[in-house]
């Protein structure tokens, strides 16, 4: 408990609020809505075929399938309406796809909950020479990758699997339903609201993680290194300071304000000397003439 609180005491909860530890947030929460719907998912279908003599119908044939979508490993027997009945299997294996879409799922379901505690626990080591913020922008560009990828082919495999499972398809696979004299219809087809929710939250995991990736880069020492002067130019600008009237003592031995301040202090700049080396008196010796 002691180590609880004291993790509790140093972590900047006030990190979450921030975009990047926010969008960490929610790609945790879409990845567990994605793998969920897909992984989890079971379906089945129910066919029934009436057959001509009326004794050898089924009018209750199940087919039921799950993750990962391995339809030639599905069983099921049909009759043939001949007196005795066969065994058939869908056809298809859609597991590479679906596996595949799982796995980035889970991999960024845990990498996201680990950098939200990095991001408030241990923020000082994740900015410690700069390594974490690397490490977190590279790994955030490779799963963007992968999630376009892994949403674009289960987009694929989850269309394939809908064919595969129709019920007029699977009706085709049957020698009963060949036969005109005999009729075969579905009686409900497989619900797979499910999977095409996880085709989305599939496509919303690449727009979260793409859309992180400029927030990563931020917290990396290329943005910060990018947004200063290069080095020629800092030191074209220190040059041109140091050789500029900003740098010279303009205002002390040579000219400007000192050198009129000089002159207002000392009694040769009231009165000239010509070219006789006569001294001539000027207005200001005049004055104190006067007065």
């Amino acid at each position: 408990m002691e180590t609880v609180d004291q993790l509790a005491s140093k972590g900047s909860f006030r990190a979450v609020k921030e975009p990047l530890a926010f969008l960490r947030v929610l790609e945790w929460l879409f990845a567990v809505f994605a793998f969920a719907t897909c992984g989890g998912y079971s379906g089945g279908l129910r066919l029934s075929v009436d057959c001509a003599n009326r004794t050898q119908s089924d009018r209750s044939i199940d087919i039921a399938f799950a993750y990962p979508f391995r339809l030639y490993q599905v069983n099921f027997d049909a009759p043939t309406c001949e007196g005795r009945r066969e065994k058939l299997s869908l056809i298809g294996d859609f597991s590479s796809s679906a596996e595949f879409f799982v796995t980035i799922a889970v991999f960024a379901f845990l990498y996201s909950l680990a950098a939200t505690v990095v991001y408030i626990f241990f923020q000082n080591k994740y900015r410690e020479n700069n390594r974490g913020p690397l490490i977190d922008f590279v790994v955030t560009v490779v799963f963007s990758f992968m999630w376009l990828v892994g949403s674009s082919a289960w987009a694929k495999g989850l269309s394939d699997v809908k064919v595969a499972t129709d019920p007029d398809e699977v009706l085709l696979l049957m020698s009963a339903c060949k036969q005109q004299s005999n009729k075969c219809l579905p009686v409900y087809s497989p619900v797979m609201s499910s999977l095409n929710c996880s085709v989305v939250f599939g496509f919303l995991n690449f727009v979260l993680w793409a859309g992180n990736i400029w927030f990563v880069f931020k917290e990396t020492g290329w943005h910060s290194s990018g947004s200063r002067y290069p080095p020629d130019t800092l030191e074209k600008q220190s040059s041109s300071y140091n050789q500029g009237g900003y740098n010279q003592d303009s205002y002390g031995s040579s000219g400007g304000y000192n050198q009129q301040e000089g002159n207002f202090g000392q009694q040769t700049n009231y009165g000239q000397v010509d070219e006789f080396g006569q001294q001539q008196q000027s207005g200001p010796t005049s004055f104190t003439n006067q007065m």
